[in-house]
């Protein structure tokens, strides 16, 4: 009887000032009211070197197919200079016949472009420049042929075969040393011909530019430290094809 009357008790008691439910607390809003909150940012894009997006270098991108493919003894080096062309640097490249913002106008894109085997540069045997090249070569000279150095964008920390050491074997050192015309009997447009030269001390002699190795690449600046330690750190890896 007294547990009815307790019951009844509490139910007069809801009906009269109404049961309350506890609430869940919600999480405190930390943002100014009217503002908008702040986005979690975003990470920075990784930089990416291709001449695409980044803009053409000439230390970079231009220079290198010149001191391959036309900078060596006997064509268009400092003592050779064929038809009186040197192609070693900068001032020696536009200083004859050359047209900033004209590359039809130029005679030297009309002779990498050129379809007589007989007259187009580099001679045969050795290969024809890429398209790619080409057409590097071409914009370059197109958009006013500028000196530019973007020897910044290296990094010593990427120094896999793929990445580091094949670009600077295909911008420096194919153009002479490849498999159909081998300057000094070495081949440097394969993975295995890279790594007998970078195994047996030739290349890092070569490009450190040490006493008793030919200073390479021929005709041209050193190699940046940047590149050399890149080179360096690869071979000490173990010059793997990675």
């Amino acid at each position: 009887m007294r547990k009815a009357f307790l019951f009844l008790t509490i139910v007069a008691a809801c009906i009269a000032g109404g049961c309350k439910h506890q609430e869940t607390p919600q999480p405190a809003n930390t943002n100014t009211p009217g503002t908008t909150p702040t986005p979690t940012p975003n990470p920075a894009p990784t930089p990416n070197p291709n001449p695409a997006d980044t803009g053409i270098c000439f230390k970079r991108d231009i220079l290198p197919i010149f001191l391959s493919n036309c900078a060596m003894s006997g064509c268009h080096d400092a003592i050779s200079r064929q038809d009186g062309f040197q192609f070693t640097d900068y001032n020696s490249i536009i200083n004859k016949e050359f047209v900033p913002g004209n590359a039809n106008g130029t005679e030297l894109y009309e002779k990498i472009t050129e379809d007589d085997n007989d007259k187009r540069m580099p001679p045969p045997p050795r290969p024809a420049l890429t398209a790619d090249q080409v057409t590097l070569i071409r914009r370059w000279i197109n958009e006013g042929a500028k000196n530019t150095d973007c020897s910044s964008d290296c990094d010593t920390n990427n120094f896999k075969f793929s990445t580091a050491v094949k670009p600077i074997t295909e911008q420096y050192c194919k153009g002479c040393h490849n498999s159909a015309a081998p300057s000094a009997g070495i081949a440097l447009d394969s993975y295995d011909g890279v790594k007998t030269v970078a195994l047996n001390g030739r290349m890092l002699g070569a490009i450190k530019h040490l006493a008793g190795y030919k200073p390479m690449p021929q005709g041209g600046s050193k190699l940046s430290d940047c590149q050399v330690r890149q080179v360096e750190k690869w071979i000490a890896g173990g010059a793997l094809n990675n």
